[in-house]
């Protein structure tokens, strides 16, 4: 059941895509959708039964607003500070530690902290995120934990976990 979900979702995403259904599209859809299905299908959802529960994609629903708010806020920040004559950064590597359990609810922690503009995600090691921070507001790990990843780990852990 897995490998067809699989084959579905990416059919669903190449129509989405291209957005063309002739037989053409469809045949080549189809061959693409079945070679991504036998590559990568050991590793998409190992409970794949969580796919169907309504309530993460309400979550899902709430954490996109809530993430464009984050990056918006960002933009502001990271364009005061180049556009500030004195250049207020303070850059830095800090040490976040995640409560998040699953592989793939880390990885969308980091890609969100990432493509939030003043923060990048440099490396994920167990539940250690070692982020780039340009402007390290605090020495304390509460602090800095709570405003790098708190903002996004509660939604994530609804959705992932």
């Amino acid at each position: 059941m897995q490998y067809v979900l699989l084959f579905l979702i990416c059919l669903i995403i190449w129509f989405g895509l291209t957005f063309k259904f002739t037989l053409a599209y469809l045949i080549i859809g189809i061959i693409i959708s079945l070679l991504t299905t036998i590559v990568f299908g050991k590793h998409f959802l190992k409970d794949w039964k969580k796919f169907f529960n309504p309530l993460r994609y309400f979550w899902i629903l709430i954490y996109i607003p809530v993430f464009l708010w984050e990056c918006i806020k960002a933009n502001f920040d990271v364009a005061y500070r180049v556009l500030h004559p004195g250049l207020p950064i303070k850059p830095g590597i800090v040490k976040v530690k995640t409560n998040l359990k699953t592989d793939i609810a880390k990885v969308f922690l980091a890609n969100s902290i990432t493509m939030t503009p003043g923060t990048l995600a440099v490396d994920l090691i167990d539940d250690t995120l070692y982020i780039h921070w340009v402007n390290v507001t605090s020495k304390n790990p509460e602090v800095y934990t709570k405003k790098i990843v708190g903002r996004f780990e509660k939604f994530l852990r609804r959705i992932f976990e």
